[in-house]
């Protein structure tokens, strides 16, 4: 006899109940959404089956684009077309390597960095929203359909050596985007878990992740489900474009070029980009542009030169990875695998140069670039409840950077150490340094330093009310909490009186709940002409397929047409066009249908005549069943 569970309404879950989450890994270069189908992390491809959505965002004709058609625009207007936006998440002008060489019209104030375009000033977290949006987009399109789920959220990876204004940044850009973020999970923490699921590993690996603009390297523990991140470090102004940029130098050198205009320094860059990307698979390869000047550049590159070049910068992912292996108290041999992630390691000399640290052949079985958003897709997988009881993992991350307050003389005292596994807690007692006094200000910083003034201060707040007494005599405990963001919250209570303080840390470069609120709000005024715009795109769209195809069909076959049916289909086209160019998207649409009806008859004998031509000379013994 079988059984039969028996409940209230309401207090069981419905039968194969599965909620839509997704992970993305926003990049540097590209950016990727993916998610869990049948037990199965899958990156999601867009309507044209590419995997990877460049992060590039062009504001331009008074419309916004995203991904290869932003990227198409990079060269001709390289003032409104960003790239590499996850650079300035969270910084300021002072923050940014090499700004000078950048086309962009910066806006110097202070906080985070923003950039004049034609569309207004954008601040990186707008921009980073946009890319966030088309990623979203892409997601529910691919999931929602007509089925009437939604999506409940996303997993969004940032690097592991983020502080917390960038992770601030990071979020308020999805909670922009409209998406509800389930998690920020470090971008090694998402390789390790795809790739020791996907592995059956356990044992100590080491994830070394060299993406377009941040390097990161974490030292895990991998072992029955539980991921303990060990230690971790690296750069966040290192990646990619570093090498893209040394090449690009060399070009400038060995062309003997100077003050070169923003075009041409965009040009020099993509070409620099491509033949990097070239190079890891070719001896040499050649550099060809044409400059604004008329000048001819035509350079040939060995792949030897190339390495020479941007040795120095491999270099610099070592150091940091030699200093994660003695904060996890470990020697080379005790790593049993080194995890390859992000774009950049395709390149063989950094292959040789981590192969050579840790006397082994890196790992490489998993694509470097979806490796990350295949991670972050399992760990959204779990947080949407989707995975059985006992089929679960436990993440141990840790935060990259040590937490502290500022102490009399301008001193940090280390609260919450660097390396220490989130979410965490820890409290430390402080007191005063006056007699009768009764406040004390609080100033919140991140770094490894020990002045204030070499770390990045994150918050300032005030505990009043202190009862007077004697200087040393009141004991104020002050608690740091992290969540498993990395974000952080501050309080401070005073013992015997319990008047109490506190503060949820928003980095000074971060955006403030009201300008969150105005943009959401803003978003939500104009969505009706988001729509519109969208709808009016993709129907222009249709209507240059639907040109270039009967185009394309008139200078093949218009044999097959009498005079006046060629001038009839012509005088439709001509319609098209004309409409196409105008804002009426339902138009389009219908005269698109219209043409559609017009060479119909067209298309049909043109596919008897490829039928008739197939089968000339053939009997039917010699075709087929």
């Amino acid at each position: 006899m079988a059984l039969l569970q028996i409940s209230e309404p309401g207090e069981s879950t419905a039968p194969h109940q599965h909620r839509l989450a997704v992970g993305i890994d926003l990049g540097t270069t590209n950016s990727l959404v993916a998610t869990v189908r049948n037990g199965v992390a899958v990156v999601l491809n867009d309507h044209e089956g590419h995997p990877l959505l460049p992060s590039v965002v062009c504001y331009s004709r008074g419309r916004v684009q995203v991904g290869c058609p932003a990227q198409a625009e990079q060269a001709c207007d390289p003032k409104n077309t960003i790239v590499s936006v996850k650079r300035f998440m969270g910084r300021g002008i002072r923050d940014v390597a090499h700004i000078e060489n950048c086309p962009y019209d910066f806006v110097d104030a202070p906080g985070m960095l923003k950039i004049r375009t034609t569309a207004g000033t954008k601040s990186p977290v707008e921009v980073s929203a946009e890319i966030l949006k088309a990623l979203r987009l892409r997601a529910e399109q691919a999931l929602i359909g007509n089925s009437g789920m939604e999506l409940v959220g996303a997993v969004v990876t940032v690097p592991a050596y983020f502080d917390d204004a960038q992770r601030q940044a990071t979020k308020d850009a999805a909670r922009l985007a409209g998406l509800n973020v389930l998690r920020l999970l470090n971008e090694p923490t998402a390789a390790a878990i795809a790739y020791g699921l996907d592995n059956a590993a356990e044992g100590v690996y080491a994830i070394y992740d060299l993406g377009g603009g941040t390097f990161d390297i974490s030292i895990l523990r991998l072992s029955r489900g539980v991921f303990e991140v060990m230690a971790t470090n690296g750069n966040a102004a290192l990646g990619g474009d570093d090498f893209d940029h040394r090449l690009y130098c060399w070009v400038v050198e060995k062309a003997g070029l100077s003050l070169l205009s923003p075009e041409d320094t965009s040009v020099l860059l993509i070409q620099a980009r491509e033949a990097k990307e070239l190079l890891s698979a070719h001896a040499e390869t050649r550099i060809t542009a044409t400059l604004s000047t008329g000048q001819f550049i035509d350079l040939t590159v060995r792949q030897q030169e190339f390495w020479e070049m941007t040795r120095n910068l491999v270099a610099k992912t070592l150091a940091p990875t030699r200093k994660a292996l003695r904060d996890a108290g470990l020697a080379v041999d005790e790593v049993k695998g080194v995890v390859m992630v992000g774009g950049a390691t395709r390149m063989p000399h950094v292959q040789q140069a981590v192969g050579e640290l840790f006397r082994q052949v890196p790992l490489n079985n998993l694509d470097p670039d979806k490796v990350v958003a295949l991670g972050a897709a399992m760990q959204a997988n779990v947080l949407a409840g989707n995975r059985p009881s006992g089929d679960e993992w436990l993440l141990l991350d840790v935060i990259p950077l040590s937490l502290g307050i500022e102490t009399m003389g301008g001193l940090v005292e280390k609260i919450l150490p660097r390396n220490s596994t989130i979410p965490v807690a820890r409290a430390q007692e402080f007191t005063t340094f006056k007699d009768g006094q009764t406040a004390m200000s609080m100033h919140v910083v991140q770094g490894d330093r020990d002045l204030v003034a070499d770390c990045r201060s994150l918050a300032r707040f005030e505990l009043r009310g202190i009862p007077p007494m004697a200087a040393g005599a009141a004991r104020i405990r002050v608690t740091f909490q992290v969540d498993a963001d990395g974000l952080l919250a501050v309080s401070a209570r005073e013992a015997s009186s319990g008047v109490e303080s506190s503060v949820t840390v928003k980095p000074s470069y971060g955006l403030t709940d009201d300008q969150i609120t105005q943009m959401l709000k803003d978003s939500y005024e104009h969505a009706r002409d988001d729509v519109h715009a969208r709808a009016l795109r993709e129907q222009q769209v249709e209507a240059e397929r639907m040109i270039e195809a009967s185009e394309s069909a008139l200078r093949e076959d218009a044999d097959l047409l009498c005079a006046e049916e060629i001038e009839t289909i012509r005088a439709e086209l001509a319609t098209l066009r004309r409409l196409a160019a105008a804002t009426d998207h339902r138009a389009i649409k219908q005269q698109v249908e219209r043409v559609n009806r017009v060479t119909g008859p067209f298309a049909t004998r043109r596919m008897d005549r490829s039928v008739k031509r197939a089968l000339t000379g053939r009997n039917v013994a010699s075709i087929g069943p």
